[in-house]
């Protein structure tokens, strides 16, 4: 990847990938229609396309970051181990929450 400054360009990739909010929760409703489908039913296929959205900017944002250098990935504050492992886990399971939490914990471990 040609980029005058590789670290500025991961960082702001990084931050795209992490804009998408997880859907709100459907409201209580006083009463039900028969012919209207279950709010669980709703509130999962919302959650499913949110899980695959995530996934999406996490293969389209984070993986072409793994053609930098171990350096500039390191800047972020990622290793290409992780993000390997990331790229690796279910669709339930957010990739770039658990990289963050990941993160935090190297944090934490080092200090």
């Amino acid at each position: 990847m040609k980029c005058e400054r590789p670290a500025q360009h991961a960082h702001n990739a990084w931050e795209k990938a992490r804009q998408l909010a997880p859907p709100p929760k459907p409201p209580a409703l006083h009463f039900y229609m028969p012919a209207m489908p279950s709010m669980r039913l709703i509130r999962a296929l919302d959650m499913a396309w949110w899980r695959y959205r995530r996934r999406w900017l996490f293969r389209r944002h984070i993986l072409p970051l793994l053609a930098y250098d171990d350096h500039v990935l390191l800047d972020i504050g990622h290793s290409r181990e992780d993000m390997l492992w990331a790229n690796q886990l279910p669709l339930k399971v957010d990739a770039i929450h658990a990289l963050e939490a990941r993160q935090k914990k190297r944090q934490v471990q080092q200090a």
